[in-house]
């Protein structure tokens, strides 16, 4: 068996104006869709980003990837350390971390490769993992501050605003009603630190037994941050990247109990062992997507349990595809065991078949079929690329989206 044709798809997907401290999300978001085909007919899915420094890598190693064999998963490393620079990125300039474009593009094509061994044996990916030590995965609420949304032309709005304490409650009332989400997790940094304050006191005396976390994006300096764990001792279950830097969030760390948890300082194993070495974090959250795959996270996994760091998972904007491996990972990864995050919810297109999985009680079963489990709505998939087409965007920036509801705002980080 061998890769005879590799295809990549970019997307684009209706999204809402859903606030962060560097700005706002735009009228789409942009995801890549890779089917990788064998010469016995079998189709591999996966699913990544879609912005242009991601999709320019995937294309340039697409052809690359031809007389692969699927199981050989270090020739497939190889073959993209052969045609992209170790030093190249993925993020624009307006984000707060970057990713090695090598690894993203390498997560991307083992997802497709681990669908592909999956269905050749009609075994479930988690089994190509090591097994599943749970086949029910808890994921926690994302809550976010928006704006009522601008233009409809791509899709429409949820929730209308949402841009004080008590609106963000109500927000959190009817994702619990939809979902039964069992935790939450704020995307802060958007309102002074008292408002959000005020957010999470009233979180925890709406929903009195829910874990919760706010995010900040590094918005906040160590003074602040410090100030913030004072009036939030006992009702975080963990802080998240409240401060930028590495050192920052060591200096934090030294003063507080409170767990710390990053996305940003921990980007790539290098960064585990100064995290360690400066108590800088406790948690780290994995994610597929540029952890170099779902191999790369089971790796994770075991540093972080050698380390005594916990695990919880991150997500940015993603479809099904994305959803469906996020799953398999959860399942084959003891370590994680944090409810995960997603913003699953908040997407109102798909591209897979039967249509979005549905969470009960904040939680979503493992596809049980062989591989990923899931397969692809062409229509669905016809549908994504043709709003590509129209939306003629190519790149992320929520800072210049920003302007469009606070034409005076200027990115800022930290900002308090």
């Amino acid at each position: 068996m061998q890769i005879i044709e590799v295809k990549v798809t970019p997307l684009a997907v209706p999204d809402v104006p859903l606030a962060n401290t560097k700005g706002v999300h735009q009228t789409v978001f942009l995801r890549s869709l890779i089917e990788v085909v064998t010469s016995n007919g079998i189709v591999g899915l996966s699913e990544t980003y879609g912005a242009k420094r991601t999709l320019k890598g995937l294309n340039q190693v697409a052809p690359l990837l031809e007389g692969l064999d699927p199981y050989d998963l270090r020739d497939l490393r190889r073959r993209i350390d052969s045609a992209i620079p170790a030093n190249r990125g993925i993020n624009a300039a307006t984000a707060l971390t970057d990713h090695k474009l090598a690894d993203v593009v390498y997560s991307a094509f083992e997802i497709a490769m681990l669908d592909i061994q999956g269905k050749s044996i009609g075994r479930p990916l988690f089994d190509l993992l090591g097994g599943a030590v749970r086949k029910s995965i808890p994921f926690g609420g994302y809550l976010f501050f928006k704006f009522a949304k601008q233009d409809l032309t791509f899709g429409p709005d949820i929730m209308g605003e949402v841009m004080t304490p008590d609106a963000l409650i109500e927000q959190a009332k009817e994702f619990r009603g939809k979902h039964g989400f069992q935790s939450w997790k704020l995307k802060g940094g958007v309102l002074a630190p008292d408002l959000e304050i005020e957010t999470m006191l009233k979180l925890r005396e709406t929903f009195p037994h829910h874990p919760l976390r706010i995010d900040p994006m590094g918005a906040w300096t160590v003074e602040t941050a410090k100030q913030v764990v004072d009036k939030l001792d006992g009702v975080l279950e963990y802080l998240e990247d409240p401060c930028r830097g590495m050192d920052d969030m060591a200096r934090l760390s030294a003063m507080i109990d409170m767990p710390l948890a990053t996305n940003l300082v921990v980007v790539e194993f290098e960064q585990i062992i100064e995290a360690v070495r400066k108590d800088a974090v406790q948690i780290v959250l994995a994610d597929h997507h540029y952890w170099r795959g779902a191999t790369g996270v089971s790796h994770l996994g075991e540093i972080c349990r050698a380390a005594s760091l916990g695990v919880s998972m991150h997500s940015n904007s993603h479809l099904g595809v994305s959803l469906a491996a996020m799953c398999h990972v959860a399942a084959a990864t003891p370590s994680l065991t944090y409810d995960c995050d997603t913003h699953y919810a908040w997407t109102t297109k798909d591209i897979v078949q039967g249509g979005p999985p549905r969470f009960d009680a904040g939680k979503l079963r493992v596809p049980e079929g062989p591989g990923l489990g899931v397969e692809l709505d062409q229509e669905a998939v016809a549908e994504l690329h043709d709003l590509y087409n129209r939306a003629m965007m190519v790149d992320r920036d929520d800072t210049d989206e920003m302007l469009k509801y606070v034409p005076d705002f200027v990115r800022k980080v930290p900002r308090w």
